[in-house]
C-alpha cells in the first residue's frame, strides 16, 4: 500500500510505495505554508489509512470468505469493494460536523476513510491540493483494480509485496512459466508477480521435484527435504508441511491459500480453525470455561482460551509476510530436492550433468501433472 508523508522543508505531500525490491517516491502536491503541521500530518495519516483500506479489498477479497450472506465477513468485504466508486465524491464533499455538533460516521471503512481525507482537506482549505489528492487517490484505486485482474504494472506493482487470500489464475500461469525456464526459480517471482499466486506455482513444482527425487532415492516424497537437511542446513519445516498436505490430497491452490490465509488471521490476533504443529496438522480448541461454583481448589485449572504446556506453533509461516515467506521456503525445498538428487547421482558415478538432469526431470514431471494447477 502507498504511504503518505509530509516534507516540511519543501512544503509538499509525498507518497512512497513498495516496488518488490526497494521503494519508490513521488510528490503528490504542494501544501500551503499557512497549513499548521498538525493538519498536514493528519492529511498524510488519513491518506495512508485510505490506501490501506483500498488494498485490503485486494488482499481480503469477498470471494475468499466463507459466505457473502448479509452481515457476514464476505458481505462486509463486498460492501467495501462496492464503495470504490464513491471515494472521489466523499473526498470532495465529506461529512462535516453539523450545527448541533453531530458528525455522520460511515460503517464501511473505505467510505469512512474517504470522508476523513475530505475533512482533512476541508480543514486546510486549498483547492489545488484537494484536486491533486483526488487524482492521486483515483490512481491508487485504479492500481488496486488492475492488481485484482492480475496486472501488476505501474503503481499496481505494490501487490508483489502483499499477501492475498486468493490467487490470480493469470499470475499463477506467469509464475509457472518462470519456473518452467528454471525449476529453481527466478527473481521475477519476487519482483513482478503476486506472491500467493507464485507460491501456488512453486508448490506444484516442489511436488514435481520431490516426486522425481523420491523415484531416484526411494525416500518418500514427503521426507526428501528433511533428508536433504543432512547435506545442507535447510529450513525444511514449511516445504515438508506442503508435501504432507499434498499427500493428504490437497491441491496447490487450496493448500497455499489455506496456509497464507491462516497466517494472515494469526497476524490479526485470530486463531484459525486449523493449526500447523511441528509434526503436522491439528485443531485449535479453547479450554473449557472454569466451573465458578466448584469450591475444589485445583492448581491444574486452566484459564479459558489458554493453551497449557509447550508453546504451539500456529503456522509455519512468518505472519507478517506469509505469502513471500512461503514462496521463499518452497523454492528452498526445490533446492533441497536438487541436493539430494545430485548426491545420489554422484554415488552412482553419474554426477556430471546431474543438475541439468534434475531440471529436465522436474520439467517433465511438472508438465505431466500440470492439471493440478487448473
Amino acid at each position: 500500500m502507498s504511504n503518505y508523508a509530509v516534507d516540511d522543508d519543501g512544503n509538499v505531500l509525498i507518497r512512497t510505495w513498495a516496488a518488490g525490491h526497494g521503494h519508490l517516491a513521488a510528490v503528490v502536491a504542494a501544501i500551503p505554508e499557512s497549513a499548521p503541521r498538525l493538519h498536514r500530518l493528519d492529511l498524510a495519516a488519513q491518506l495512508s489509512g485510505l490506501a490501506d483500506t483500498l488494498w485490503r479489498c485486494y488482499t481480503h477479497p469477498a470471494s475468499a470468505a466463507a459466505s457473502t450472506e448479509p452481515h457476514t465477513e464476505g458481505w462486509r468485504r463486498q460492501q467495501s469493494r462496492d464503495s470504490f466508486g464513491t471515494v472521489a465524491d466523499a473526498i470532495r464533499a465529506p461529512h462535516l460536523v453539523d450545527g448541533d455538533g453531530y458528525l455522520v460516521v460511515e460503517y464501511d471503512p473505505v467510505q469512512e476513510y474517504a470522508n476523513r481525507v475530505g475533512r482533512a482537506l476541508h480543514t486546510i482549505g486549498d483547492e489545488a491540493l484537494s484536486q491533486a489528492v483526488v487524482a492521486d487517490v483515483d490512481a491508487e484505486r485504479d492500481a488496486v483494480e488492475r492488481a485484482e485482474l492480475g496486472d501488476l504494472t505501474g503503481r499496481a506493482v505494490q501487490a508483489v509485496t502483499l499477501s492475498r487470500t486468493d490467487a490470480s489464475p493469470a499470475q499463477v500461469a506467469a509464475a509457472d512459466a518462470v519456473l518452467d525456464k528454471d525449476p529453481l526459480g527466478g527473481s521475477e517471482l519476487f519482483r513482478e508477480l503476486e506472491p500467493t499466486a507464485a507460491a501456488v506455482a512453486a508448490a506444484h513444482w516442489l511436488k514435481a521435484a520431490a516426486d522425481v527425487t523420491a523415484d531416484l532415492t526411494g525416500i518418500p516424497a514427503e521426507q526428501v527435504v528433511v533428508a536433504a537437511d543432512d547435506l545442507e542446513s535447510l529450513p525444511y519445516r514449511t516445504p515438508t508441511v506442503v508435501l504432507e498436505l499434498f499427500a493428504a490430497g490437497g491441491s496447490p491452490h487450496q493448500l497455499v491459500v489455506d496456509l497464507v490465509g491462516d497466517a494472515m488471521l494469526i497476524a490479526e490476533g485470530l486463531a484459525p480453525g486449523t493449526v500447523i504443529f511441528a509434526g503436522g496438522e491439528g485443531r485449535y480448541e479453547e479450554a473449557d470455561e472454569p466451573d465458578l461454583d466448584d469450591d475444589d481448589d485445583d492448581d491444574d485449572d486452566v484459564e479459558p482460551g489458554v493453551l497449557a504446556g509447550e508453546p504451539v506453533r500456529m503456522t509455519p509461516l512468518d505472519p507478517s509476510r506469509p505469502a513471500r515467506d512461503l514462496l521463499e521456503d518452497l523454492l528452498i525445498g526445490i533446492h533441497g530436492c536438487q541436493l539430494l538428487y545430485t548426491d545420489f547421482k554422484e554415488d552412482e558415478g553419474a554426477g556430471a550433468g546431474a543438475n541439468e538432469a534434475f531440471r529436465e526431470a522436474v520439467r517433465t514431471r511438472a508438465a505431466k501433472d500440470r492439471s493440478r494447477l487448473l
